[in-house]
């Protein structure tokens, strides 16, 4: 963000922030208004994101979703963030008043300290700190306590229920969704999102997913961690409303219950961005190397990087919208269930997975005809899971139309396609 800092203050003003003699005030400012820019992000991504679930769970159930509230509904997340705001803020008496009002601010903060490594685009970063995998996983550890703070605070058992079953399914599935995330450290060598990024390429086949059967194991190893952790069906047990109503957060009503739902939609972006850094090739342009983007000058830089920005926001919303599928999709495990598959078998695959990395990594060449065959290999196979995915999705697509004309004699309001 510095670099960046310094390319824009030179374009505009023509002169080199470092020289100023109080340059630490221009880059605090600096870091100030993008703490605001990703706070802004957060909140328009979060609110958007919920109209698309909706719409996308309506679509899956045969069902409208909303569409009262501007045009088919898509300004409906700025009437429930209406609602929430002017709702009454109730704490129930026997609670433990500031423990109560702190803990939604500490699971908000937790998930909003990762964004502080998360890179957008080629300099698009607010930090890139050398152990930034590491502080990932250590920031959101905080969500831990304001979950149990939220649960215990509110003197509930229905909230400390919740409370407990969801630290423990949080502490669990960090643990496989660390051992994955290291797989792809160990290629790059370094603990840097934005160095594990230039240590890849813009195509398919110099991604890290597709380097090895070992990565390519990972990454779906990582994802369903990362599901787990960020409490999404099949994994949302906390939040099970047959036996603990609405889990941790039972008790909270207005805009502290929103807090805890802002965590909630934005981790969907952490998730998918971490995933996207590590094993898709991040913010990498085809045929564009970072070297390029680095000595690019005037527009040409700035070009550069409103295109990277667009390859990993495209990249991580493609993401965003598998995970929202998979919540209207697969059942809810019980708790004895996802505790045993984390245990006994995903962090059991994923110790293998990165024992299986080691050896390759010492066994094989960068560029060798071993590397460069496989490579292709796995890329024909991920190309092939990406295909049938979008057919099925296409198919489905057509069969919920074809039942929406019947129920109502309507098209349905996006433009329709044809299975040949």
């Amino acid at each position: 963000m510095r670099q960046l800092a310094d390319a824009l203050l030179v374009t505009l003003l023509g002169v080199d922030p470092a020289t100023w003699p109080y340059a630490w005030v221009v880059y605090g400012a600096v870091m100030l208004a993008s703490a605001a820019l990703a706070m802004t992000f957060v909140a328009l991504f979060a609110g958007p994101v919920t109209v698309v679930e909706r719409r996308v769970a309506g679509r899956m159930m045969s069902r409208i979703g909303p569409n009262r509230v501007g045009p088919q509904g898509v300004i409906q997340w700025l009437a429930d963030g209406l609602k929430c705001f002017l709702k009454e803020d109730l704490i129930p008496d026997a609670a433990d008043r500031p423990l109560f009002r702190l803990a939604p601010y500490l699971v908000f903060g937790g998930m909003f300290g990762t964004f502080v490594v998360l890179p957008f685009g080629a300099h698009l970063v607010a930090a890139d700190l050398n152990v930034g995998v590491l502080y990932l996983f250590a920031i959101s550890s905080i969500v831990v306590v304001g979950i149990l703070a939220a649960g215990w605070s509110s003197n509930s058992k229905w909230g400390l229920f919740g409370a407990f079953r969801s630290a423990a399914q949080i502490i669990s599935y960090e643990v496989p969704s660390a051992l994955s995330a290291l797989t792809v450290v160990l290629f790059a060598g370094t603990l840097s999102l934005q160095g594990i990024i230039r240590e890849q390429g813009g195509m398919p086949w110099d991604w890290f997913v597709v380097r090895t059967p070992f990565t390519f194991a990972a990454f779906f190893l990582f994802f369903t961690s990362a599901l787990a952790e960020g409490n999404r069906t099949p994994f949302d047990l906390p939040e099970a409303e047959s036996e603990l109503v609405a889990g941790y957060h039972t008790e909270y009503s207005g805009m502290r219950f929103l807090f805890f739902l802002f965590a909630e939609w934005a981790n969907l972006w952490i998730m998918s961005a971490v995933a996207t850094a590590c094993f898709l090739g991040g913010w990498n342009i085809p045929g564009v190397s970072p070297a390029t983007i680095d000595s690019a000058t005037g527009l040409s830089f700035w070009g550069l990087q409103l295109l990277s920005f667009i390859v990993f926001a495209a990249k991580t919303s493609a993401l965003v919208f598998i995970v929202i599928q998979l919540r209207w999709t697969l059942p809810r495990l019980r708790i004895d269930q996802l505790l045993e598959m984390c245990w006994k078998y995903l962090v059991p695959l994923s110790f293998a997975c990165l024992l299986g990395v080691m050896i390759w990594a010492w066994g094989v060449t960068v560029g060798s005809l071993v590397d460069l065959g496989m490579r292709l290999v796995m890329t024909c196979v991920g190309a092939g899971i990406a295909f049938h995915y979008a057919r099925r999705v296409r198919f489905n697509y057509m069969a919920d139309r074809d039942n929406y004309l019947k129920m109502t004699g309507k098209e349905l309001w996006y433009p329709p396609y044809r299975l040949p």
